[in-house]
């Protein structure tokens, strides 16, 4: 690994997490005219066919075998179920409510990593998750609505939260047998397969909705799915499922700066103060433990 493939692996994950940041504004409009199946299938299909015409051009292959576990996991859990649960359950939750249950998913990668990965759980990593969840929290209660909570709605943002989970810690072993294209491009083909039962909705929904809807469920596809998922996978395959897990607790407080620009919706004084909580909980589980130095020094050898 040469010494630029880890700035290149943090830019990555840094344009992911602003890319599916600015998901959040185009599913807020695409979703008052496409339902949560169609709006899944119609940014999967997106998806699918421009990273399919990238794995044509570059030949990149049929993925070996050892693959492709990691693929077909990811592909129906974080491509497929995820994107409909995560489209259903913010038509049956306020966004606060939404945005807290979902935010459980770094947790969960952070456990997946340590027992499915043997990855190791720092008091950094700790500290960082446990503060930048509680910018998220205070984020998602500054965003609540008018107390719109249901049972389906909070089943349906844990179920997202969880298949986002194991999707990304199922990613990690196949990237080491497959380029993260090659992960990402599959994934989002077995993930639209799987929706295809919704087709027959999408084309009468899509033959109904405005252009501009119909625009931001292609930009779905091509920037936040196939550009960020292809970006996600090249920075995982450099580090570790708990710490890149970490980076997405940026996502609410971007959703609140996003929100301001495109939407006009002006951020609340807790919602910027849960941002900057978001912040300092990323940079604190980015920080490195420090090596405990050699106790009782080197052991003089023996003549």
């Amino acid at each position: 690994m040469t010494s630029r493939t880890p700035v290149l692996a943090v830019v990555a994950a840094g344009v992911t997490v602003l890319l599916w940041a600015s998901a959040f504004v185009s599913i807020r409009v695409a979703g008052e005219f496409y339902s949560p199946g169609a709006l899944a299938l119609g940014r999967l299909l997106a998806g699918a066919l421009v990273l399919g015409v990238l794995l044509v051009a570059t030949r990149s292959g049929w993925p070996a075998r050892a693959a492709w576990p990691g693929i077909v996991c990811s592909g129906l859990l974080w491509f497929g179920v995820y994107m409909v649960a995560l489209n259903w359950g913010e038509r049956e939750v306020d966004a606060g409510t939404a945005a807290l249950l979902v935010n459980i998913g770094p947790v969960l990668i952070a456990l997946l990593g340590v027992v499915w990965l043997g990855e190791r759980l720092t008091g950094w990593l700790v500290a960082g998750g446990l503060v930048a969840f509680a910018g998220a929290a205070v984020v998602g209660a500054t965003m609540a609505g008018p107390g719109h909570v249901t049972w389906v709605g909070v089943v349906l943002c844990l179920v997202a939260a969880v298949t986002y989970a194991v999707g990304v810690v199922s990613q990690k072993p196949a990237l080491a047998h497959a380029s993260p294209l090659q992960v990402s491009g599959w994934g989002c083909i077995v993930g639209a397969v799987a929706c295809l039962p919704f087709a027959p909705v999408l084309v009468a929904e899509a033959a109904a909705a405005p252009w501009w809807a119909s625009a931001n469920v292609v930009y779905l596809g091509v920037f936040p799915t196939a550009v960020a998922f292809t970006l996600w996978g090249f920075a995982l395959s450099h580090m570790s499922a708990s710490r890149l897990g970490a980076t997405t607790y940026l996502v609410p407080a971007l959703v609140v700066g996003l929100s301001w620009v495109l939407l006009g919706e002006v951020p609340t004084a807790g919602g910027l103060a849960g941002g900057v909580l978001c912040l300092v909980g990323v940079a604190l589980s980015r920080r490195e433990p420090r090596p405990r130095p050699a106790v009782g020094g080197p052991v003089p050898a023996v003549r």
